[in-house]
């Protein structure tokens, strides 16, 4: 009886750090914020309680809004271009048929371990109107300038980035998912006469479903908090990028710049709700596409 005691007061023990930096990194900070939300700071009568009037005013607020569409837009243009490469990269890679298959695989994850600021840095310097490489190539050829920077191309630039960073990690992950296939599903395959494109199809891909949907509900919350690219472009192209192009960076903006912490704090949280409704709806959405699938 002793030693299970023992063995039962071990768990907590082992859980106690977890729980400890979960509270104090993750928790503290959030009802912090929470409560620096119900506040409002005024010239007159300082710091006063405003209860939801903080959340009244950002569900109306046209930057708020044309930011958290913006980053949706980028999403659905964004996501599936990156998934559709990271899955073609990944079976190529488990297909068996690639040279130097190691040697390819570590080329395309290496934009995933160059920091995304440097990266931003990098293509901020190849998207340059005046000194960027392309440019100069068209001016060479007599070509007019791309245009990366405009109005036009900015949000198809920052997609650019963004898959370029991500693809290798989400390749990763399915590639991992594909080495877990039993071999004797290849072998009835196989034995049925299946060819390579019939075993992607029905063998593959049906089991890649559960790690395609892990990697689609980070891109949800990654698309929804894109802050560094733009941030750093902004220095590049100001008449395209605004403080408030995306709501990550317009929260960012009002805390830091504006001083506006509490409206900051507020911004904030609803962009946390947005990014928990938005992957709802994608497990919602997944979850009924396999029951009619079975």
């Amino acid at each position: 009886m002793a030693g299970i005691r023992r063995h039962r007061a071990a768990g907590p023990l082992f859980v106690a750090p977890f729980l400890t930096l979960f509270l104090l990194l993750f928790l503290a900070p959030l009802g912090y914020a929470a409560y620096l939300s119900l506040f409002q700071s005024r010239l007159i009568g300082g710091t006063v309680f405003v209860g939801i009037d903080n959340y009244t005013r950002a569900l109306g607020d046209p930057r708020l809004l044309h930011g958290v569409g913006r980053v949706a837009l980028f999403f659905v243009i964004q996501v599936p271009v990156m998934l559709l490469l990271a899955l073609l990269f990944a079976l190529a890679l488990d297909s068996g048929l690639l040279r130097l298959a190691r040697v390819i695989r570590l080329g395309i994850f290496v934009p995933y371990a160059v920091p995304s600021v440097v990266a931003a840095l990098m293509w901020g310097y190849l998207y340059g109107p005046d000194f960027g490489p392309f440019a100069q190539l068209s001016r060479k050829l007599d070509l007019p300038a791309p245009h990366f920077l405009t109005d036009g191309w900015m949000l198809g630039s920052l997609a650019n980035i963004v898959t370029w960073e991500f693809v290798g990690y989400n390749m990763i992950i399915l590639y991992a998912a594909l080495r877990t296939i039993p071999q004797e599903l290849y072998e009835a395959a196989a034995v049925d006469g299946a060819g390579a494109w019939r075993v992607a199809r029905s063998v593959k891909l049906p089991a890649l479903r559960p790690a395609l949907l892990l990697t689609l509900l980070f891109s949800v919350i990654g698309s929804f908090q894109l802050f560094n690219e733009p941030n750093l472009l902004m220095k590049i192209a100001p008449d395209v990028i605004s403080s408030s192009y995306t709501a990550n960076l317009y929260a960012y903006s009002l805390a830091f710049t504006g001083q506006q912490v509490n409206y900051a704090a507020t911004v904030s949280f609803l962009l946390g709700l947005v990014i928990v409704v938005a992957s709802y709806a994608v497990l919602l959405t997944a979850n009924r596409g396999t029951r009619r699938a079975a």
